[in-house]
């Protein structure tokens, strides 16, 4: 839509076809390829991503996976209908860190959790403004109808893209649809959460046009089927953006940076201790400073891309994987994982890995 910002991308794939339309590059080419990476802007994720799905393509959709819960209902429903491999774009939950994280919160390492913060430096971009009056001519390298595509029609401006849309309601999720997906993964992974059963909020001034310049989110959430070696008792979560930082003065060393881990983070409040890491699950470690009483459990088969559970949590595993909705399990043997978008031959690199025995 905007050729000027994909001209990078462009540069990388010299001999790829180029369209305006996602559309017509389906009508054109979809008896010829395998799959679909969308990276477009939130609002019209689910509506490419959706298409592609029932013509039988492979989705790697980039995070948030979609603008609105209908369309993750949506999106959920077709995936398991067409039976494709998918995929939304948490990289950085794909790293040993969270694995890692899961490891010494299963093994009990802090104790059971009832509070948990989590943050990030977002918004970087303009939010809590109102829709700018004047108007513009788009630049000719931007389809400006295309752009808009479902949302409702709006003069073209240049505060709205590139990057920018992500703080307006029609277009993006704001700072915490953004971010949430990543700085809080951690979190929903290893305290197994599902829904939860009361959400508070407070905020900056809003409107009806973009979303906060900074807020606070409490979630609380039920208690939960308890793993091998920690219970899951209901647990109260509370998010930060903005700028908005907890206030946890008695658990945080005096001087401790919050975003020394670049983008956010999470602290797991326990009753033996206190889990902090980055985004992402990025450089976990206890504030205690004691080391955690775990051996690495995931290890390579030489010359392979499969990874077997060697230590105490298997069955906590195999549980995750029977619970996520793009998982295939088949037999009661020998357990391993495999990713349907490995990176460098590397099956952790995949987001939601298909397991497979």
């Amino acid at each position: 839509m905007d050729w000027k910002y994909s001209d990078l991308c462009f540069k990388d794939f010299p001999g790829a076809k180029k369209y305006w339309d996602w559309r017509r590059l389906f009508d054109e080419m979809s008896g010829s390829i395998d799959g679909v990476m969308v990276a477009t802007a939130d609002h019209t994720h689910a509506l490419i991503a959706a298409h592609a799905l029932t013509l039988g393509k492979h989705v790697y959709c980039q995070k948030p996976l979609t603008h609105s819960v209908y369309e993750s209902r949506l999106l959920t429903k077709l995936a398991a209908k067409y039976k494709v491999a998918t995929q939304m774009g948490n990289q950085g939950n794909s790293s040993d860190g969270v694995r890692q994280l899961c490891e010494w919160i299963w093994n009990n390492e802090i104790g059971d959790i009832r509070e948990v913060h989590a943050w990030t430096d977002r918004p970087i971009w303009p939010q809590g403004v109102s829709r700018p009056t004047n108007v513009m001519t788009a630049p000719k390298t931007l389809n400006w109808d295309l752009f808009i595509g479902p949302a409702p029609t709006r003069p073209y401006n240049e505060v709205y893209t590139p990057w920018n849309w992500r703080g307006w309601w029609d277009f993006g999720t704001g700072a915490f649809g953004d971010m949430a997906c990543h700085v809080m993964d951690p979190i929903y992974r290893t305290l197994k959460l599902g829904y939860p059963d009361k959400v508070r909020g407070s905020s900056t001034r809003i409107n009806t046009e973009s979303a906060p310049q900074a807020e606070t989110v409490e979630f609380s959430f039920p208690a939960r089927e308890n793993l091998s070696k920690l219970a899951l008792p209901p647990v109260k979560v509370h998010w930060y953006d903005g700028g908005l930082l907890p206030n946890l003065s008695d658990l945080l060393p005096e001087g401790e940076n919050l975003m020394a881990d670049g983008l956010g983070g999470c602290l797991f409040i326990g009753s033996k201790d206190t889990l902090m890491c980055g985004c992402g699950g990025y450089n976990p470690r206890l504030l205690s400073g004691r080391k955690p009483d775990v051996k690495p459990y995931l290890r390579r088969i030489p010359g392979g891309s499969v990874f077997y559970p060697d230590g105490p949590h298997e069955q906590d595993w195999i549980r995750a994987a029977k619970e996520s909705p793009d998982s295939r399990i088949q037999g009661t043997s020998n357990f391993a994982y495999s990713g349907p978008f490995q990176r460098n031959g590397d099956a952790r690199c995949s987001r939601n890995p298909v397991f497979r025995v």
